[in-house]
């Protein structure tokens, strides 16, 4: 009895470590709701409650011409009636005032437009926890669940990941090819993801799928629907083998911990964390393959001259600006703006106006990151920077 009751405790403990990601897949013209239910991570909205706001917003619209035109007579508001609803259609597609009001009623949050001055004050586009992106009436979501970014495209037929270090670019490309992205602001917090079984009670089983799974990039990725514990209840043995899971711990994670950076490892699959662990490594790596000497280089960052100017921020409207993450050598976190056409050697002027030191100062980007001295006479464009996060430090 005692130990069925332990085993029991077993599995119940497995199952409540394990984290589940919910991704809803198209059904109909219903993108706009099946973006709102995976952002929030739960089966929150349904097509008639997002209607009934849209036909909320209609009135109140219609009411607004009408006190402006002189009443329900007048002709601006009966060809505005006669354009019909103007926040939902028969097919079920939504306009960006319903899913903010459905946000706003039900969690409190607003959704702002990225390209807005003050969206991301103070903050990188790696503090957002949630987006939703919408092009020609298609919406989708993105959304950051236990440290990784998942792409929730209805669209898709799993969810995928998207790396913390080409989040940026991920998001600049989406609005380079027309879609206009809305964010939760850094401020406001999103519905916790699901980190219990019973917790999948707020979606529907079938668009339930575990993380762990999904990193691991298993073809036969376990969902709600398809999990061997689903029914389990107390009273049930094991056969007296235990998975050390850990829920969600990978064999890329491992391979950080222990400092064996080989290529295998899927940086795409890595949280912020475990890709800075890796950085960190594969720069100490580095070092030590040169001998760790960084006297009597005369090349690289110490060839640019102190003259070199620190290009102006643009503006973020400007179709050229692009962003770049600096993790500075006092390990501060600064983003800032550029021009495409500005060259790597305004960077470095940046970086030091930015910190004080001694030595050569050394930029490396990509991953594993490279030194970038090479590049100093480039444009970011050439040097393929947008969106980069660069780390500093003086050797």
């Amino acid at each position: 009895r005692e130990e069925t009751i332990s085993n029991s405790q077993t599995v119940q403990q497995a199952m409540s470590e394990h984290i589940w990601i919910y991704h809803e897949r198209q059904q109909a013209l219903l993108c706009g709701q099946h973006a709102l239910n995976n952002l929030v991570q739960a089966c929150a909205f349904s097509p008639d409650s997002l209607a009934e706001i849209g036909h909320q917003l209609d009135e109140m619209e219609f009411q607004l011409v009408a006190q402006n035109n002189g009443g329900i007579r007048s002709k601006e508001y009966l060809a505005r009636v006669a354009e019909g609803s103007g926040n939902v259609d028969p097919s079920g597609n939504f306009s960006i005032q319903v899913i903010r009001a459905a946000l706003t009623n039900a969690y409190g949050l607003s959704l702002p437009n990225i390209r807005q001055q003050d969206a991301l004050v103070s903050h990188d586009v790696t503090d957002v926890a949630g987006f939703i992106c919408n092009k020609d009436s298609h919406w989708f979501a993105i959304r950051k669940i236990n440290g990784r970014y998942w792409n929730l495209n209805s669209m898709q037929e799993r969810p995928e990941i998207i790396s913390h270090f080409r989040l940026a670019a991920e998001i600049q490309a989406l609005q380079d090819s027309g879609y206009s992205v809305f964010l939760v602001p850094p401020e406001e917090e999103l519905p916790p993801e699901c980190r219990a079984s019973a917790m999948r009670e707020r979606g529907l089983p079938q668009y339930w799928w575990r993380e762990e799974d999904l990193v691991k990039g298993k073809s036969d990725a376990i969902t709600g629907a398809t999990d061997p514990w689903r029914n389990v209840g107390s009273g049930v043995r094991l056969d007296g083998k235990s998975s050390a899971s850990g829920g969600g711990s990978t064999g890329t994670s491992s391979n950080v911990s222990s400092g064996n950076i080989s290529s295998s490892v899927d940086v795409a699959s890595m949280t912020e964390d475990e890709m800075l662990q890796m950085a960190m490594q594969a720069s100490l790596e580095t070092a030590a393959g040169e001998g760790g000497a960084t006297g009597g280089d005369d090349d690289g960052v110490d060839a640019i001259d102190d003259d070199v100017p620190v290009p102006p921020e643009p503006d973020a409207s400007d179709k050229d600006a692009v962003r770049i993450q600096f993790r500075l050598p006092d390990g501060g976190r600064v983003v800032r703006r550029f021009r495409k056409a500005d060259t790597v050697g305004g960077v470095y002027s940046f970086v030091k106006e930015k910190s004080a030191g001694s030595g050569k100062l050394e930029l490396r980007a990509g991953f594993p990151p490279v030194d970038i001295s090479s590049k100093i006479s480039q444009t970011i464009d050439q040097a393929n920077l947008s969106g980069e996060s660069i780390q500093c430090r003086y050797v």
